[in-house]
């Protein structure tokens, strides 16, 4: 093992040889961008593809300031500016693993209670963009797709617009000082995993803004841009492992990142102050963004559900365990090729049986320790959001679906918050409460779970669907998830 370093600017000429670090000089750099929700995927994707421009001479004024609207968010902040708002990137490559040290980001705004200072940061002339990874259920849509203006946040934040709580309250309090000052608009960029996340972006922004300023939402209807995306890159989460794995190249960072090595960013381009060139390292821009995530948010991110949910309940800890069990891969398989790639277009270098194969090797990376648990947060975001309009398309064109309905049983199992086992399944979804209410009463009546409106819309009341999802919930309560698993494979 390499001499353990701790990760500073002041150490980073002294790092192993072994691990490449920024070629440019930080003092150089100016900011450009403000990041709301600065995870790990963030800062092994968008913050990586900016990294990678810095390091060809380029976007030197378009450095990243964190930023977060969470308490939490503040012990965040402390771990990043004690090592200078470096990362440690780790790539998990079946071939080896490399490390590098990126430095896109060269600050992080203070965390307070009324973003007070993420305001003040955002309404400066020389911030050109404020992108969000807030997670796919954080932009406040409503059931049937619109947006939620009845949340207490988006109330009290209409209520109370000089101090709001939200990031898209800060967002819109800031656009407002900008509009007084002439300082004009900045691009709001979502990074999240959410199929037109731009508009719905938009829908959020200026929904919000309407509450409590019509003017101002009209003014940043007409004036800001809100570009839909495409983003794609396998990122654990930071453990002890991630921890140690970043130790034994030598370097003692207390927040590093693993990721696959593979990554994608396709890109509306519809910036209104300017953006980076980042196609100039990989990203895509174009007019169709729609395909692209129409491919990976069917494909990958349903599929991500798919093998996560019943490997929940088989105890399997790891995406990559589940895909070494063979009646979870098979059916994988057998769901993506029957169920999905008939509602999902070609892409330009892809096709959708393709794109099974390629997802499937990623799934299937021993190197990617990425839990099961944490692909199957938040389902109540996800299957609404994945799986449901596959099941739309599907009984409207009357293609198979039988597959993706035993998905949807598996999680109401899921969430009675019990495994196969007999151990229990903590809490994993804000509507956790909610859910597992749902699922003891839908283990005697398999109708009840689909008639939750919040998540279905009418999708339960659908004859086909809900006579399917109740012989598959009826058969794992009776004879186990490999046993449905099998009926499936073999019907």
């Amino acid at each position: 093992m390499d001499e353990l370093m701790r990760l500073n600017l002041q150490t980073l000429p002294a790092l192993p040889a072994r691990i490449a670090t920024p070629s440019y000089a930080r003092g150089d750099l100016t900011a450009g961008i403000v990041h709301i929700g600065l995870g790990n995927f963030h800062r092994a994707h968008q913050a990586w593809y900016l990294h990678r421009l810095m390091q060809r001479g380029l976007a030197h004024d378009w450095a990243i300031l964190g930023a977060g609207v969470r308490p939490a968010d503040a012990a965040q902040r402390e771990k990043m500016l004690a090592q200078d708002c470096l990362t440690t990137l780790i790539e998990l490559d079946p071939a080896g693993k490399s490390a590098e040290v990126t430095g896109a980001m060269i600050g992080y705004v203070p965390v307070a209670p009324d973003n007070a200072p993420l305001i003040a940061h955002m309404a400066e002339p020389a911030i050109r963009i404020v992108s969000l990874t807030v997670t796919e259920g954080g932009y406040y849509v409503a059931a049937d797709g619109g947006f939620d203006g009845e949340h207490p946040d988006m109330r009290a934040d209409a209520t109370h617009p000089d101090t709001p709580k939200t990031a898209f309250g800060a967002m819109i309090a800031a656009l407002r000082l900008r509009r007084a000052n002439g300082t004009g608009p900045f691009t709001c960029q979502s990074c999240d995993n959410l199929q037109g996340n731009g508009d719905i972006l938009r829908q959020t922004l200026v929904g919000l803004a309407r509450l409590g300023d019509p003017d101002l939402a009209t003014w940043i209807d007409d004036n800001v841009t809100f570009p839909n995306a495409m983003v794609d890159c396998i990122v654990p989460a930071t453990g002890a492992g991630e921890l140690a794995l970043a130790r034994s190249f030598g370097i003692d960072d207390a927040v590093p990142v693993t990721h696959e090595n593979f990554r994608q960013w396709v890109i509306e381009d519809k910036f209104c102050a300017g953006r980076p060139d980042w196609d100039q390292v990989g990203a895509v821009f174009t007019a169709d963004v729609h395909s692209y995530e129409a491919m990976k948010l069917r494909q990958l991110n349903a599929g991500h559900q798919i093998i996560a949910t019943p490997g929940e309940l088989l105890s399997i800890d790891t995406i990559a365990g589940t895909m070494a069990h063979p009646l979870i891969r098979d059916a994988f398989r057998k769901i993506q090729t029957d169920e999905i790639v008939p509602h999902v277009a070609a892409v330009p270098g892809m096709t959708p049986l393709a794109y099974v194969d390629l997802i499937a090797g990623r799934f299937s990376n021993p190197e990617i320790h990425d839990t099961t648990r944490r692909v199957a947060f938040d389902g109540s975001s996800r299957h609404p959001g994945f799986l449901h309009p596959i099941i739309r398309d599907a009984l409207a064109r009357g293609t198979p679906f039988d597959g993706l309905a035993l998905i949807e049983a598996l999680w109401a199992r899921m969430c009675y918050a019990t495994r196969e086992d007999g151990s229990v399944i903590a809490p994993n979804d804000p509507a956790w409460d909610i859910l597992q209410a749902a699922a003891k009463t839908a283990k005697d009546d398999p109708q009840h779970w689909i008639d939750q409106r919040r998540f279905y819309g009418d999708l339960g009341q659908n004859p086909a669907f809900a006579e399917r999802f109740d012989v598959w919930l009826r058969l794992i309560w009776r004879d186990g998830t490999e046993a449905a698993l099998r009926r499936y494979l073999g019907g």
